[in-house]
């Protein structure tokens, strides 16, 4: 039976290192560490985003049940003012959700040889990174002004609502931008 020595890293290392280097992947390198710095910047603003989502799903039901009652023979039909108001929130929420899975599928740069032909990887990842801050910062400033709003208080700040998921989608399409420019 031969003896194999588990503790002895020189040739396990050895194939261990070729697999990774084969596989494009180096513990060591800047790029890598970039890499996966962008994709858990790009999960927690996902995180932020969904939050910002569930508050404004609770404020809809939540105004739905109180200015949408049930028909009646007196009110057969619902106030259409009710009926619209609720529909702003429901888009709201529409809109969040549709930045969260744009934000999903956002690319990072490949690691071929391809790209680093064509583009530095590190100072592609420092731009998308440095795009990334503005997005946590912003998806953060949505939540924050979403948690625990009643519906009329999220109703009154609809234009601000609005303009801050349109900076967040911007912030979006600059870094995708960064991506398809050249070196």
């Amino acid at each position: 039976m031969p003896a194999f020595d588990f503790y002895d890293a020189g040739p396990i290392r050895k194939v261990a290192t070729n697999l990774f280097y084969g596989w494009g992947y180096n513990f060591y390198r800047l790029e890598n560490q970039l890499r996966a710095d962008d994709q858990l910047i790009r999960a927690k603003a996902s995180w932020l985003l969904g939050l910002a989502m569930s508050y404004v799903e609770k404020a809809e039901s939540d105004y739905r049940r109180e200015c949408l009652p049930p028909p009646s023979r007196q009110h057969p039909f619902p106030d259409p003012n009710a009926v619209a108001a609720a529909q702003k929130l429901e888009r709201l929420s529409k809109s969040i959700g549709s930045l969260d899975l744009t934000l999903h599928q956002q690319p990072v740069p490949e690691n071929d040889r391809m790209t680093q032909r064509f583009r530095k990887e590190a100072p592609t990842l420092h731009q998308l990174i440095a795009q990334d801050e503005l997005l946590v910062g912003r998806c953060e400033m949505l939540r924050s002004m979403l948690e625990n709003q009643p519906p009329g208080a999220i109703l009154e700040n609809l234009p601000s609502i609005e303009s801050g998921v349109e900076s967040i989608q911007t912030n979006i399409q600059q870094r995708a931008a960064i991506l398809l420019q050249p070196a």
